[in-house]
């Protein structure tokens, strides 16, 4: 069984979820400011220590025909500076329909400022889960890996 940490990336915030390969189900973390950078990045790495992760993933928001564009080339630059910091593997994982299924989760559950302060984590927990599904680690090439120049 291996832990697995999931990074929804954001300009403004990050969400992040947990899972392990045994159940593919993943939980929902907790969402934290993309700024400072350098801020974000030591949260991550604390939380992947803290859930003794075995690697991260990170949402990558490919368009619908599997073209990267700017979000998911920021996306890519976040995973190669995550990469940089530390030991464990880091893929980019298509994300593709994990905001559309946070959203069908949070649908009337919840007002619109509480719905914002779950939703990065759902999604994270959406992608993460369905990196599993489909073999996680072992998905290549599905699953990119990510490593610093």
């Amino acid at each position: 069984m291996t832990r697995w940490l999931g990074i929804d990336h954001g300009t403004r915030r990050m969400g992040m979820a947990v899972a392990d390969s045994l159940t593919a189900i993943a939980s929902p973390l907790s969402q934290l400011p993309a700024q400072p950078l350098e801020q974000c990045l030591r949260q991550i790495l604390v939380a992947a220590a803290d859930y003794s992760a075995d690697g991260i993933v990170v949402g990558w928001p490919l368009n619908d025909d599997g073209s990267e564009g700017p979000q998911a080339n920021l996306a890519r630059q976040f995973a190669l500076q995550l990469a940089g910091r530390t030991t464990l593997p880091v893929r980019l994982w298509d994300e593709h329909l994990s905001s559309f299924a946070a959203d069908q989760k949070l649908r009337g559950l919840y007002t619109r400022k509480q719905k914002k302060q779950r939703h990065d984590s759902l999604a994270a927990a959406a992608f993460l889960e369905d990196f599993l599904r489909v073999g996680g680690p072992f998905s290549a090439p599905l699953a990119q890996e990510v490593k610093p120049g």
